[in-house]
């Protein structure tokens, strides 16, 4: 077991979600208590280990020989669950480690979730199982079901119904309510898992390592993830990279989107919500899809264990109706899907076969399939050989609650499986269990509602695209030492340090006197700006230190006085030293940044605005570092991007430089780790393609105490 608490050793958690024996401490014979469920949930689905209850007041428990003590079985126990209160949770662990258990399932609540002693008790908990090299899951969670295996270790009453066969589609849960109900509601949709595991206030295994564990599974083809909070982004974002390695899709909901809400969170499991917005930029970083509700959870889920991703975005939408059929070219065109025009002469084809059709896509067979429902069929066979399509969803309506009429569109889809084996096919309509059933044996899908089936289609599209991703590293670059400072650096080698690493800054001049001013200013050019050079001024707008377009030295010279008197009546601070830089304005002005993260560290932002950029809010998130290819995906999220590529005869911005700078700025962000509190690149000036960019300010705060030379 690694000491890091941000590695991932998928070796020691084998005992916890494989064991090969299990003892329940605090065993229970009455199966509707908690320490009689996992008996005989564990009994009830046939785990092929032994089973050894732990109870010093039975004999026998559910017709299983009971123990007094886990030091009592005599026997290599692989997984103990603690199913005890708190006051006896810590004296059962500590028996646990003295005859070598491998894994802990902690049922027992009452410790970080409660106070501030309950967190001391939770980490006492934690230190144990690091010194005795045990694997523990909890406390306060309601353990983990391997429905392989049968090891249904827990207690949640939804489990005590199975008998499913497993399937291929991976639970794992901060909260084992949740997991528990989601459990229910898919078995509700005839959904089968491969998995459930619920971490609970997470003293040692946590979310991520059962992520890591699923996208390592070979049973489990998808992963659901429920988040509150978590503390050890770095290690989230390792456990998602072996998945998007591994080419297994991530579904996530994520609490916390708003004020209330992350208040909520925390209360509920003591978990740090940390900020919406990077935890939303992560997931768009590592694909992965964020629901917005357990329906959506569930019918994204489903759709990513039973349907193929589609080899590009074309989609072919065919109808009965009119009004559906437009409802669902909104939704595609909404989820970046393409409905492109069926070729001219697929449309002609389709128009001989029901001459009052609309056949360009959506195509639209019309309510003359009531007098022939042949002619659906034979549609959309046109529509699949001819209209170069990945993807098709057909709307069919309630046609297959009737028996003769499900019959053909099964030996229709039958056929399509056959013929076109890498086309996606997700049918909009009113089915049956059994209808849906034999459609997902064929990797077919079904969904009662058009806009679901046209959702379903762009999850699946968006984790091909995802999963093909490339990403090319930024050209080589100097990491520089950070400068020592007790606080942030000034304007002057804030630039000078950005411009070490690689990104382009202005060329500026320090000055302490007009003489000097005007010196630099013929040097560098008229016009120019001056500004004040303070290090505890940082926001010289705020305070009238700025001066832009000064065109002459009496114009330089006055501007020089005006600013000394305004920044010193404003501020107390008597002003020694100013900058000139040469006055540029031919560009689009962005903000580039880092924020340290409380959960993931170093985060790079953009967003266009300059001086307005908390105003407009239209600002995007990536957890460091990241290439090139990233960098453009990241431009290309603002909303304001038309400006970018030129409005209004405005031309078009380098926005290549602009992906370098954003690059360059990622890598040096990582590797200053924590010893940077925040970078603050703004203005930002995106000049003309072809002309590059350049940062006309900057601000560097490093962290106190965590400077380097």
């Amino acid at each position: 077991m690694s000491s890091s608490p941000d590695a991932i050793d998928l070796a020691s958690l084998e005992p916890l979600f494989r064991p090969a024996s299990v003892a329940i401490i605090g065993a229970s014979s009455d199966a509707a208590k908690i320490g009689g469920m996992p008996v005989a949930f564990i009994k009830a689905n046939g785990f092929a280990g032994p089973i050894y209850p732990i109870n010093p007041n039975a004999r026998d428990i559910q017709g299983l020989p009971a123990f007094a003590s886990i030091r009592d079985v005599g026997a290599p126990v692989d997984l103990a669950i603690i199913a005890v209160p708190a006051a006896a949770a810590i004296a059962a662990l500590e028996g646990c480690v003295a005859v070598g258990v491998c894994a802990v399932i902690m049922f027992t609540a009452g410790f970080a979730e409660i106070d501030a002693e309950g967190t001391r008790q939770q980490e006492r908990i934690a230190a144990i199982c690091r010194a005795g090299g045990i694997r523990i899951m909890g406390p306060n969670c309601i353990g983990l079901v391997n429905f392989a295996t049968g090891l249904y270790a827990s207690f949640h009453p939804a489990f005590a119904d199975s008998g499913r066969p497993d399937g291929t589609l991976g639970i794992v849960t901060q909260s084992g309510a949740f997991g528990g109900h989601l459990h229910r509601m898919g078995r509700d949709r005839d959904i089968a898992f491969s998995y459930c595991i619920t971490t609970g206030n997470e003293a040692d295994v946590d979310v991520a390592d059962g992520l890591a564990f699923l996208a390592e599974d070979p049973g489990t083809k998808a992963i659901l993830v429920y988040l509150e909070g978590f503390r050890k982004g770095r290690k989230l974002i390792r456990a998602l990279d072996m998945a998007r390695h591994n080419r297994k899709p991530v579904v996530a909901i994520k609490l916390g989107r708003t004020e209330v809400g992350a208040a909520a969170a925390q209360s509920h499991t003591a978990a740090l919500a940390g900020a919406d917005a990077v935890y939303d930029a992560v997931f768009r970083q590592f694909g992965v899809y964020r629901a917005a509700s357990i329906d959506e959870f569930l019918e994204i889920g489903l759709a990513c264990t039973v349907g193929k991703p589609p080899p590009d975005d074309r989609v072919g939408l065919v109808t009965v109706s009119g009004g559906v059929g437009v409802l669902m070219a909104d939704a595609a065109a909404d989820h970046r899907l393409e409905v492109a025009p069926m070729p001219q002469a697929a449309q002609d084809r389709i128009r001989r076969l029901v001459p009052f059709a609309a056949p360009r896509n959506p195509i639209d067979i019309t309510g003359q399939v009531l007098n022939d429902f042949r002619l659906l069929g034979q549609a959309i066979e046109i529509v699949a050989a001819e209209g170069g399509y990945a993807s098709l969803i057909p709307f069919i309506g309630s046609s297959v609650r009737v028996p003769e009429r499900a019959a053909m569109m099964l030996d229709l889809f039958t056929r399509l499986r056959a013929q076109y084996p890498h086309m996606l096919v997700v049918a909009a309509a009113l089915t049956t269990p059994e209808f849906r059933a034999k459609l997902q044996a064929l990797g077919y899908l079904a969904y009662e509602e058009p806009v679901n089936a046209v959702r379903a289609v762009a999850a699946l599209a968006g984790f091909r695209r995802h999963f093909d991703r490339q990403d090319a590293p930024p050209p080589g670059i100097d990491l520089p030492r950070l400068p020592r400072s007790d606080g942030p650096l000034s304007e002057f080698d804030a630039l000078h340090f950005l411009k070490a690493a690689g990104l382009p800054v202005i060329e500026e001049r320090l000055v302490d006197s007009p003489a000097q001013a005007h010196d630099a200013a013929q040097a560098l050019g008229f016009p120019v700006v001056l500004k004040v050079a303070d290090a505890g001024i940082l926001h010289k707008t705020e305070v009238g230190g700025v001066a832009l377009g000064l065109a002459s030295r009496e114009a330089l010279a006055a501007a020089y006085a005006a600013m000394a008197e305004r920044v010193a009546a404003r501020t107390g601070r008597k002003v020694e030293r100013f900058i000139v830089a040469p006055m540029i304005a031919d560009g689009v002005e962005c903000v580039l940044g880092v924020h340290r993260d409380a959960a993931f560290g170093p985060c790079v932002m953009f967003g266009l605005g300059g001086i307005f950029v908390e105003a407009l809010g239209d600002v995007v998130f990536r957890a460091a570092p990241f290439g090139l290819d990233e960098a453009h995906r990241m431009i290309r999220e603002v909303r304001a991007l038309r400006i970018l590529e030129g409005v209004r005869g405005r031309p078009p911005a380098d926005i290549d430089a602009l992906a370098l700078a954003l690059a360059r700025l990622s890598v040096l962000a990582a590797s200053l780790g924590d010893a940077i509190e925040s970078i603050d690149v703004n203005p930002f000036l995106v000049r003309p393609k072809g002309q590059g960019a350049v940062a006309l300010d900057a601000l560097v705060i490093p962290v106190k105490k965590a400077n380097s030379e």
